[in-house]
């Protein structure tokens, strides 16, 4: 059963399709963090990352027409804001703006209770090749099953499973070894 807040972005949806700005603008509201969550922790670069959200929005007012539903509104910003993640990412692979060490991490609830750990398993995840990072990203920090991510990334189900265990494996073993070395540089 729906919810009042799925009625509201229904609503929203018609009005949008129909050109009100306003409903277009709670639209974005509603899913700004999400689309910009998706493109900053896969690009680790705040400007590129608003930038992605940008395009993203400007993408979804040009076809707010093909959009049916809530659900499907928020599988379309998904797949679109991974897409042109990949897409920045490969653009701007070597070039980065700053860096982000000491920026805090957006849309973080509570502080870091290990910064040490928090910034080797950003760069271990960084590590990782593109698919298998995005897969990681939207498993973890967007909390989408297996069957989600296969759709967005189109990608048979079992691959996706597959791809999440050789990456946490790769993760956990490189984690192991940063941290390590680490610990010897200290003692």
């Amino acid at each position: 059963m729906p919810t009042d807040r799925e009625h509201q972005i229904e609503a929203a949806l018609r009005q949008a399709a129909r050109g009100d700005s306003d409903a277009f603008a709670d639209l974005v509201r509603e899913h700004q963090g999400m689309v910009f969550s998706i493109a900053w922790h896969f690009l680790q670069d705040r400007s590129v990352a608003e930038d992605v959200a940008q395009e993203v929005f400007l993408e979804l007012y040009r076809r707010l027409a093909d959009i049916q539903s809530p659900a499907h509104l928020t599988f379309w910003l998904r797949r679109v804001a991974t897409h042109r993640s990949f897409d920045h990412g490969r653009r701007f692979k070597s070039r980065r703006e700053q860096t982000l060490e000491g920026l805090p991490e957006p849309a973080s609830e509570k502080a870091e209770s290990d910064p040490l750990l928090h910034r080797q398993l950003r760069q271990t995840l960084m590590s990782l090749p593109e698919k298998q990072r995005m897969v990681v990203l939207l498993r973890y920090q967007e909390g989408l099953g297996p069957a989600e991510i296969a759709e967005i990334l189109e990608m048979p189900v079992n691959t996706v499973k597959s791809t999440l265990h050789r990456c946490l494996e790769e993760l956990r073993g490189k984690l192991t070894r940063r941290l390590g070395e680490v610990r010897y540089a200290f003692f």
